[in-house]
């Protein structure tokens, strides 16, 4: 991943503040970005049915820190990072954004 151009100040940034990362990176697209500093991410997975021997295809909205420095808007796809729990529900970072 590549660091943006654009510098921040925000403590919860994995470039400029004192975030570090841990576990999943995950690839999604960006459903919603009401919030201040934060997204919903849909993230696109298939699961194996054993039994029937075919797979289903599934999604899963994660809410995600957005950092001011990556400027991420609805419809971008973009990876996400595991971190430290922010808050109640985000416990994951949005890295960068895929071209």
């Amino acid at each position: 991943m590549k660091k943006p151009l654009k510098e921040c100040d925000d403590i919860n940034c994995p470039f400029h503040g004192t975030l570090s990362l841990r576990g999943k990176i995950l690839e999604g697209v960006v459903v919603r970005s009401r919030m201040s500093k934060s997204v919903v991410v849909r993230v696109d997975y298939l699961k194996y049915y054993p039994k029937y021997e075919r797979y289903a295809r599934k999604t899963s909205r994660i809410t995600a820190h957005s950092p001011p420095c990556l400027n991420v808007r609805e419809g971008d796809k973009v990876k996400i990072a595991e971190c430290r729990p922010i808050s109640k529900t985000k416990a994951f970072v949005v890295i960068e954004k895929v071209e």
